[in-house]
């Protein structure tokens, strides 16, 4: 991920800004009596990283010995999510994700990131069958599904907004939305426009948290759900006390009205990414009343959620 790094670091002040206002609202209305009665699903704090095909994991976080084709079946038993990068690129004929469905944990969830062909299309993808498509086949995932995410390419702007609220209106499935060009961000009439247009539609934030792009860890819930990409600098030391960092907030959102969690971490060339996520489960495994798993390096699956397998 080359999106906000930076060659020096020393000088990036990494701490989280504080809660926007907003956030109350939305926990709130989530932990009320009423809606605990209608919805109370499991307080979840996903992990993953960005793929599983990574041959160095074999015998660090793979058992020594594992094949390709066995790399699915173990990674989801490590991690329980993952942003699955390989749909930014086709849509999965049906055969493909039901294989994955079949390997993958139980407690696991996919979180497709949106074909190309669609974020970074002119009208979205909302003046054809592109959307159609890609919703059908990513609901094979069943169960197993976590939200899709769009990732916005850099120029799209605030400018853009009627065309996101057409594509918000076609999308059917989860989502969470990443956009970067500063305009978001440089005023809160335009940042209250983007938060808002989403808790319309349903759609979760995504929070990047990189060290050269410090507005887009604009640390803003518009549902109960949010999803985190974490962009380390090769387990710097400042990569921990993030983490620290975290670790507070999330435990302060889930206890006040948040459900779920999805939490990526991304290490250059992805070799770190386990590392980095195993220190965040220690930081988080015994937090009040929410369901984790982690990577365990060496190969042994942990969690406290892998008596289930």
């Amino acid at each position: 991920m080359e999106f906000g790094k930076l060659p020096d670091i020393t000088q990036v002040n990494f701490k989280l800004p504080p809660d926007p206002p907003g956030n109350a609202n939305i926990l709130t209305e989530a932990a009320s009596p009423a809606h605990l009665l209608t919805l109370s699903p499991p307080l979840t704090l996903y992990l993953g990283a960005t793929g599983w095909s990574v041959k160095e994991w074999v015998g660090k976080v793979y058992p020594k010995g594992t094949k390709t084709p066995e790399y699915l079946r173990h990674y989801t038993r490590q991690f329980n999510t993952i942003e699955l990068n390989t749909t930014h690129y086709r849509i999965p004929d049906p055969f493909t994700v039901q294989h994955w469905h079949d390997e993958a944990a139980d407690d696991f969830r996919f979180c497709p990131k949106v074909l190309q062909s669609i974020s970074h299309a002119a009208d979205l993808g909302t003046g054809g069958d592109l959307i159609q498509r890609f919703c059908e086949a990513m609901g094979g995932l069943g169960s197993k599904l976590g939200p899709c995410f769009i990732q916005m390419p850099p120029y799209f702007g605030v400018d853009r907004l009627a065309v996101l609220e057409r594509f918000l209106q076609q999308f059917t499935l989860p989502l969470a939305v990443e956009v970067r060009h500063h305009s978001w961000f440089d005023s809160e009439m335009n940042a209250g426009k983007f938060f808002d247009l989403l808790k319309k539609y349903g759609a979760s934030t995504v929070i990047t948290d990189v060290a050269g792009r410090r507005d887009v860890a604009h640390m803003r819930l518009t549902t109960t759900s949010v999803l985190v990409r974490f962009v380390g600098n090769n387990l710097d030391l400042t990569d921990f006390t993030r983490l620290d960092d975290w670790a507070e907030r999330l435990a302060n959102w889930f206890s006040k009205g948040l459900q779920e969690c999805y939490f990526f971490t991304h290490e250059p060339d992805n070799l770190l990414a386990p590392d980095i996520a195993a220190a965040f489960y220690e930081k988080t495994k015994n937090m009040a009343g929410v369901n984790s798993r982690g990577p365990k390096i060496g190969g042994k699956e942990t969690g406290k959620q892998m008596s289930l397998f």
